[in-house]
């Protein structure tokens, strides 16, 4: 993935409290900061929750507190805007509070990605869909679709690294249609691959007794 996993968050292996704490606990903890950035608005709950978010992952591991600035690199123009534009329009406390909390929330749901086995937080979040079962939502599906976003984006990334330093090899770099031409294809490949995975196992297939009906209905 060549770093661009670390972006989003893909599991780094270890021992740590942070890896060994259940994955209830580790979503109510996620749950309770993202409740508190909006109900608590404040200076203070800000910077409580940035310093909660590297507290945690300094006790993930080593490994682990190397990743936290690894979304910086790609974030940090649109996170330096947004706090010069809250800054002119509200003040420097509310370009704190807003970029401040954005990076907090983010922070905190990639260490649960780091963290956590990408198996088990789909599970998860299959059990908790089931109950949408009565207004026809399969779960199955729900879980599937968030496992294939986070597959999907890590994967895409790379695919827009290599074209970029293939162009650059070829002094292409500052030409944005030689750029797209070979994602875009890249894309439509990856997306192809994985529709065939899926059919090929028969997931998102309908039966008879699913609710679709017949052709010939």
């Amino acid at each position: 993935m060549r770093g661009h996993a670390l972006l989003i968050g893909l599991r780094i292996p270890g021992r740590s409290p942070v890896h060994r704490a259940p994955l209830w606990l580790k979503y109510l903890v996620l749950v309770a900061c993202g409740a508190a950035l909006v109900l608590w608005r404040s200076p203070g709950t800000t910077a409580v929750l940035l310093s909660l978010g590297l507290v945690l992952f300094a006790l993930a591991g080593r490994r682990v507190l190397t990743a936290w600035a690894a979304p910086l690199r790609f974030l940090w123009w649109i996170l330096l805007l947004l706090g010069v534009y809250q800054w002119w329009m509200n003040g420097p406390w509310a370009a704190f509070m807003v970029v401040g909390g954005m990076l907090a929330a983010v922070q905190l749901a990639r260490l649960l990605l780091l963290t956590t086995e990408q198996t088990d937080l789909v599970d998860a979040l299959g059990r908790v869909s089931a109950p949408l079962r009565v207004i026809g939502v399969n779960p199955e599906v729900v879980a599937l679709a968030v496992g294939l976003m986070l597959r999907s984006i890590p994967a895409m990334l790379g695919c827009i690294a290599d074209v970029a330093d293939a162009a650059r090899a070829r002094d292409l770099a500052r030409n944005p249609v030689v750029l797209a031409g070979p994602v875009v294809v890249s894309a439509v490949a990856f997306a192809q691959q994985t529709g065939d995975a899926l059919a090929a196992r028969g997931i998102l297939d309908h039966g008879p007794g699913d609710g679709v009906p017949d052709d010939d209905t």
